[in-house]
């Protein structure tokens, strides 16, 4: 009797399952992304805090390839709300977190 093998079964056995090679990829690939965004800047419009939102004027923002515009964002920070006010001149990196432009980094420019 003769027993077909398959490169998953060998690769099983020899321990090397490929879930595992896929997950710390994909870990690897995430942790870069998130290192090589670039901030953008903005000048702070208006300030919302009972919607923990912001309305900022920006230039390109890369990471969502959106050219310059004025927008409003919400906040991954509400305390942020509190450090910023009209005419900042702010450095960000905004995210599309389940549908919504999220501010996810802020930086206030001195």
């Amino acid at each position: 009797m003769r027993k077909n093998l398959t490169l998953t079964t060998l690769l099983m056995g020899l321990g090397l399952g490929l879930p595992a090679w896929a997950d710390i990829q994909h870990a690897t690939y995430v942790k870069t992304a998130a290192q090589t965004v670039a901030l953008s800047e903005g000048v702070v419009k208006k300030i919302d805090k009972a919607q923990s939102k912001l309305t900022i004027k920006h230039g390109p923002l890369e990471n969502l390839d959106m050219p310059g515009m004025t927008m409003v964002f919400r906040v991954q920070d509400a305390g942020w709300l509190d450090q910023v006010k009209p005419g900042d001149t702010i450095r960000f990196q905004a995210e599309r977190v389940n549908g919504v432009l999220v501010v996810t980094r802020l930086e206030i420019v001195q």
